[in-house]
């Protein structure tokens, strides 16, 4: 009688562990790693305005050399990959987090330069 308990209980326990399978499902693209240059927090529309008069004064495009202080991966937001960021990329690379305030010396540089 204790054989047939003990026997039954292993079959269940083996049978209740195959059918238990592996779990939740991992949620789509939590295992995919961003690229380079992680985004920030996303700026809104006035903070982003403010950064793009700072980053390109004359308002046209931003070259790469002048982006550094301001855009986190330039590969991303210059999206038709011509060597420029046009006003438009950049707006789309403030809402996904690519685009950053630079920090107060960065600006107070910036400053004396024009100076």
């Amino acid at each position: 009688m204790k054989l047939a308990i003990v026997t039954s209980v292993a079959i269940l326990i083996g049978v209740g562990s195959a059918l238990a399978g592996g779990g939740a499902p991992v949620p789509e693209g939590s295992q995919n790693p961003p690229p380079s240059g992680r985004p920030s927090a996303s700026l809104d529309d006035a903070a982003c305005q403010d950064v793009w008069k700072m980053a390109a004064p004359a308002g046209d495009t931003l070259s790469k050399d002048k982006a550094t202080p301001f855009v986190v991966n330039y590969e991303m937001v210059d999206a038709d990959k011509n060597g420029s960021i046009s006003q438009s990329e950049f707006q789309t690379g403030c809402g996904k987090g690519w685009i950053q305030k630079p920090d107060a010396s960065t600006v107070n540089e910036m400053k004396d330069t024009k100076q």
